[in-house]
């Protein structure tokens, strides 16, 4: 048997391999991207699938689809949606700018796979009927980008939040030194920093949420250039209510279809959101690192998890794994914004012509910090061990303490005592007996650290 058949399209003839389920549009893509090796990520494959099934009810119900054909293409477009033929979705991210590529290997794809169920369409007049490539890939974009965060990046944060929680109720009563510019400062309680952590990822979700309100707003229904040429004025949002019927998350069309073809903005808004969420991530990733630093010679007020050797030369080192895949995650979702931001400028006229490099960053973004979220709960926050002799000892041995006394002593005593206390190298409740008029009775009051926490005015009047 050949290992190639002919196919055409309107360019003319085209081999083809013989057991691929797409046709000659398909193939000349592959043919002319050998750029990456990089495929459109299984997200946007499934978000192509739904589209098309939801378009070809909307069409039937709309009266210019045969309800056999509607059958026939929503059969086999559920099938990919649900991940039974990535394998002949071959071409490369970096293709043609608009995607039409990859909707036509959608197209193609499902147009073979219902002729090889009995049932004849036409990959343009059938399966693509009422769309054009400039509305369907917008549309994916956003359908994938809302069912991803939605279905795994906000699960994630939920469940980094409740673990949080859960180890801030655990530690509330632990003091611990604070830090300001890696400097000894007031103390905090390790209930604090995770609370701060908590507020941090609830700050997050919530401003996630507010961009999905207008990521869910679809162009379906502009098709070529926002007038919606060739396609039943109903269509956008009969094929919105179809997508929120099948996937059980609300979708509408957009009031405005030019906007949703012609820019990205909706994307770069929502890759605005996942940076920031990257940015407090990192954060809490490098204080763990911090707080985990030693276990001798750094700070080593906690031990993280022991996952996995350290060192392939040094034996017994054990490094903090989940912190550091975290902040690389990070690095890579800031990185990939970049991209989205210079791709969103690339709108000319009516039509942003970076889509799939688009659909190919912010998909990655969602995806790996859902991944690394969890990692990052159950890896390394649920199971993390407070070293309390050494939180004690730093405690014990902090002149910033001496803060506390201001209102007591005044500004200048405390400066003095609290240079006093490091030149020497002596706990500061000792130097402040000899330097001011208080009792141990009173000093072990105004510096308790658990107290300290808790704000407010320790003292009496300056010169007490």
């Amino acid at each position: 048997m050949s290992q190639f058949r002919i196919e055409r399209d309107s360019m003319g003839e085209l081999k083809v391999p013989a057991d691929a389920l797409y046709g000659a549009q398909t193939q000349r893509a592959v043919d002319n991207f050998p750029i990456s090796g990089l495929t459109m990520p299984r997200e946007f494959i499934r978000a192509l699938g739904l589209i098309k099934s939801a378009a070809a009810q909307a069409n039937a119900d709309l009266g210019h689809l045969k309800k056999t054909q509607a059958k026939a293409i929503r059969k086999a477009a559920e099938r990919v949606a649900g991940g039974e033929f990535d394998a002949h979705f071959p071409i490369d991210v970096f293709q043609t700018g608009s995607g039409t590529s990859s909707n036509m290997n959608a197209n193609e794809v499902i147009a073979h796979v219902a002729a090889a169920a009995g049932c004849k369409v036409h990959p343009n007049d059938d399966v693509n009927n009422g769309q054009s490539s400039n509305d369907v890939i917008p549309t994916a974009i956003q359908l994938s980008a809302v069912l991803t965060v939605s279905e795994k990046l906000l699960p994630a944060l939920k469940h980094l939040q409740r673990t949080l929680d859960k180890r801030a109720r655990e530690l509330a009563k632990v003091a611990k030194t604070g830090r300001t510019h890696l400097m000894d400062a007031m103390p905090v309680t390790f209930g604090q920093e995770l609370e701060c952590w908590s507020a941090q990822v609830a700050s997050n979700i919530a401003r996630l949420n507010d961009a999905l309100a207008r990521v869910r707003k679809l162009p379906q229904g502009g098709t070529a250039v926002g007038t919606g040429i060739n396609a039943d004025p109903k269509l956008g949002k009969a094929v919105a209510a179809e997508l929120s019927r099948m996937t059980g998350v609300r979708f509408e069309s957009a009031p405005n279809l030019f906007e949703g073809i012609s820019t990205q903005d909706a994307a770069v808004e929502l890759s605005g959101q996942l940076k920031t969420l990257a940015v407090g991530l990192m954060k809490m990733a490098n204080d763990l690192r911090w707080m985990n630093s030693g276990p001798l010679a750094g700070i080593g007020e906690i031990e993280l998890p022991a996952l996995q050797p350290g060192s392939s030369i040094m034996p017994g080192k054990v490094n903090p794994v989940i912190p550091e895949a975290m902040a690389m995650v990070c690095a890579q979702v800031i990185g990939n914004d970049t991209t989205i931001t210079i791709a969103g400028q690339s709108g000319n006229f009516q039509l942003n012509v970076m889509l799939p490099v688009v659909a190919l960053n912010l998909l990655q973004s969602i995806e790996i910090l859902a991944n690394a979220v969890m990692a990052l709960a159950d890896k390394a926050i649920a199971g993390f061990k407070v070293r309390g002799d050494n939180i004690r000892s730093a405690l014990d041995r902090n002149p910033i303490l001496v803060t506390a006394l201001n209102s007591v002593i005044g500004y200048d005593l405390g400066a003095a005592t609290a240079k006093q206390a490091y030149k020497e190298g002596r706990p500061i409740i000792d130097v402040a007996l000899e330097t001011t008029k208080l009792s141990r009775k009173d000093l072990l009051r105004l510096l308790d650290p658990l107290l300290l926490t808790k704000g407010g005015i320790k003292g009496g009047s300056a010169g007490g």
